[in-house]
């Protein structure tokens, strides 16, 4: 079932639904598949991209009182006058935040004029480029855009980016990232930088995914795979998308997934970090959902399933030892 409440009609209403029911503490595997089934329909995945977008640009300006007051008293005054219900409501004061930013920071041109764009630990952005194309920076990522009349040219220098491609068949959408290349029309794939290697997802379209340092011809992605770029070599698998886009909508998915591997994924949101001092336990299969950024809830989780002992770290670490030892 796509929608979260039978009661909302219009995909702004449904979008507005699914960004504060994606944002509650727990969230089943169920829920996000019913959000990715919602969002296959273009009218939706637009309405939600939308929200992001206001939602984004909205925290941006938590820290202006001035900001704040006004809107607040516009937002009351409105509010007053309507009798729509709460999803429509929520969708009205992320437009209204979103109308002032575009007044304070001059609307997307301001995205589209700037090359670089960072993103701290455990923040996300979401970006607008000048060709319509927008993408997703997660944690700790860095990018350079660099367009051109003949090619449109993103370098993710680290960390990992959901690219949403505006088609343009006299322009190629190329990503490089390390030793890898992605070449894309209109298409919308994930791009993950990890240590000397580079993941590729697909989630539709198609791609060409070439190793530059390689004598193999560029590999050709079909939706639900994911290609994986190392110094050995190429090599693609078949991938649950739900699963692999998670941190799109600030999910983490565990399918048995080994539990040093789980720590590290968690550590990507943290400044404060989890250390895994149950070095026996570091291949133990780990199944979940976790909010990132979700330290406390990681560390219960851990500690109740596999019997660990949290404690702290003199540097606001959380180590994880086996209790008794």
């Amino acid at each position: 079932m796509g929608n979260p409440k039978a009661r909302v009609e219009t995909p702004d209403q449904e979008a507005a639904e699914w960004h504060e029911r994606l944002g509650a503490r727990s969230v089943t595997t169920e829920t996000i598949r019913e959000f990715f089934d919602w969002r296959k329909s273009p009218a939706n995945a637009d309405a939600y991209r939308r929200v992001e977008l206001i939602w984004t640009e909205s925290r941006k300006l938590a820290g202006r009182p001035e900001i704040t007051e006004a809107l607040n008293d516009a937002m009351s005054r409105r509010l007053r006058k309507t009798s729509e219900d709460r999803s429509t409501r929520r969708l009205l004061g992320l437009a209204a935040l979103g109308a002032a930013a575009a007044l304070v920071i001059g609307g997307w041109t301001w995205w589209q004029g700037r090359s670089t764009f960072t993103t701290g630990v455990g923040e996300q952005w979401v970006v607008q480029l000048a060709d319509g194309s927008s993408v997703r920076l997660d944690t700790d990522s860095r990018m350079r855009v660099r367009f051109s009349d003949g090619q449109r040219l993103v370098d993710l220098e680290r960390g990992q980016a959901m690219f949403s491609v505006a088609h343009d068949g006299q322009r190629p959408f190329v990503v490089a990232a390390g030793d890898a290349r992605v070449t894309a029309i209109g298409t919308v794939f994930d791009v993950q930088r990890q240590g000397s290697g580079v993941s590729v997802t697909l989630v539709s379209g198609a791609v060409d995914v070439t190793r530059l340092s390689g004598p193999e011809r560029p590999l050709r992605l079909a939706a639900g795979q994911e290609a994986r770029v190392t110094p050995a070599g190429t090599a693609s698998r078949s991938v649950d998308l739900p699963t692999a886009t998670s941190w799109t909508e600030g999910r983490i998915v565990f399918r048995d997934t080994p539990m040093n591997e789980a720590v590290a994924e968690v550590n990507r949101y943290l400044t404060a970090k989890v250390v895994l001092e149950a070095k026996d336990l570091a291949t133990v299969p780990v199944n979940g959902v976790f909010k990132t950024g979700d330290r406390d809830a990681f560390v219960a989780a851990a500690s109740g399933v596999f019997g660990l002992e949290p404690s702290a770290g003199p540097d606001g670490s959380i180590r994880l030892s086996e209790r008794g030892k």
